[in-house]
């Protein structure tokens, strides 16, 4: 088996998982608030980072080299993790992942004020396209946009900006700067709100909020590996299977069919955020942000994966160096 194909493997397996991730969460957001739900998966998350934090052998205190950035990179990930959530638990998963969707489109944006990446017509054509795909799921004056809409376009919004931080100051920064910053913060703030929304959970949905945490580990050990053994190239586009999953998951456990202008603007988002990452491999870009940007939107007490590959760990090529 080739390298590529081996890493393409890997990460359909890793968002297949996520996939799966996400049908507890909109299982759980049905009775809790996603407050609560973040809250907990933070929580349960700690004795796994505790491990990582451990591995980690880069010199170093846990204060940030950058502290202004880490700050507002922070702020990006309570707002990601919470609204993604939210509209997990309130959205059909069809479009939640259609929307979220476009958090590569918007990369390529924010990498032009943050990274200074200079983005060419042909990039900014793929932008537009990817947006009106946006338009046509959410149908603005023909369908009510509801809070969970403006959740999952929040959630990219924040995402976008949360991984092209770390893109920027990953190679400064601790891995474990990187992972503990973010779930700290997730824990003090959704612990502040929790006495205002919390609701006693049983044993079994304690149960699936361990399986959430455990699960976005395992997937992200996954993509980390994923990227390790293929190319960006190959492996990025690897997320967009998590559609097919959405559909068959809302479908057999939600009662959820997706309608055709989900499908056709899912369908112009994902086509647009291939041409850029094709762009990029083929030199069409000097900081290639979105290649070099692996992330997964809207897991609280998970480190967006660039900060975790940072270790060197690359074979000799020009999407793999550290960042």
């Amino acid at each position: 088996m080739s390298p590529n194909i081996k890493g393409a493997l890997l990460a359909l397996i890793a968002f297949g998982i996520f996939s799966t991730h996400d049908v507890f969460i909109k299982t759980l957001g049905a009775t809790y608030s996603p407050i609560q739900i973040v809250f907990f998966s933070v929580l349960l998350s700690f004795p796994l980072a505790t491990i990582m934090i451990m591995r980690d052998s880069k010199p170093g205190t846990l204060l940030p080299v950058r502290p202004w950035w880490m700050a507002v990179r922070t702020v990006g990930a309570v707002i990601t993790g919470v609204s993604a959530f939210y509209a997990f638990s309130n959205l059909p998963l069809t479009q939640t992942y259609a929307i979220l969707f476009a958090t590569p489109l918007l990369i390529t944006v924010l990498s032009i004020p943050i990274l200074g990446e200079k983005v060419r017509l042909p990039r900014w054509m793929a932008v537009l396209v990817g947006l009106a795909g946006v338009m046509v799921v959410l149908r603005p004056g023909t369908t009510d946009l509801t809070l969970g809409h403006g959740a999952a376009i929040l959630a990219a919004l924040s995402g976008a900006f949360a991984s092209i931080v770390v893109r920027k100051i990953g190679s400064d920064e601790r891995t474990a700067v990187l992972l503990l910053y973010p779930m700290v913060a997730n824990f003090v703030v959704m612990g502040a709100a929790l006495a205002f929304v919390y609701k006693p959970m049983p044993i079994e949905h304690l149960g699936m909020l361990a399986v959430i945490s455990t699960m976005a580990w395992i997937a992200a050990r996954f993509i980390i590996a994923a990227y390790q053994t293929g190319e960006a190239a190959i492996v990025a586009p690897m997320q967009y299977s998590q559609i097919l999953w959405a559909t068959g998951y809302g479908l057999i456990f939600f009662d959820e069919t997706p309608d055709i202008y989900t499908a056709v603007g899912a369908g112009i988002i994902i086509a647009s955020g291939l041409f850029i990452v094709f762009r990029e491999s083929r030199g069409g870009s000097i900081n290639t942000p979105v290649l070099r940007t692996r992330s997964r939107v809207g897991t609280p007490g998970l480190v967006r994966l660039s900060g975790m590959m940072t270790s060197g760990r690359y074979r000799d090529k020009p999407d793999k160096l550290p960042e």
